[in-house]
């Protein structure tokens, strides 16, 4: 495994763990209930997902399992902006921002590794 799937994968795992510590500091009011539980979701997918993704079967398994990646690391953007919208806490919007901009970065380099392995399939 080359440094940079390492890297990735490390990434995506600390999105997760550190979107969940976020996730447990805020009240489990109603309104953030549904929040939190997709987020959850949605945020440990990204890694899951990636990790699945290093024992892809075949190329076409292995581009349909980062798209899942990218989908779920866009999801993951959807619901830290709406979070953001709702918190008032400035600190807290903060610590949001900073897993936006992960989120934001993620979609960007999955949806390039899908491009680029899908480009690299065409040459073939």
């Amino acid at each position: 495994m080359n440094s940079k799937t390492e890297e990735l994968l490390q990434r995506t795992f600390l999105f997760g763990v550190n979107t969940l510590k976020f996730l447990n500091t805020l009240p489990a009011i109603t309104i953030n209930k549904v929040i939190i539980y997709q987020l959850a979701k949605s945020s440990t997918s990204v890694g899951a997902n990636y990790e699945e993704s290093q024992a892809a079967e075949s190329k076409d398994d292995f581009i349909h399992k980062i798209g899942i990646v990218s989908k779920e690391a866009r999801e993951s953007k959807f619901w830290l902006r709406v979070l953001y919208e709702l918190l008032d806490n400035e600190n807290q919007k903060k610590q949001v921002e900073i897993l936006l901009a992960e989120s934001e970065q993620l979609c960007k380099i999955f949806t390039s590794i899908k491009l680029t392995s899908q480009e690299n399939k065409k040459k073939k």
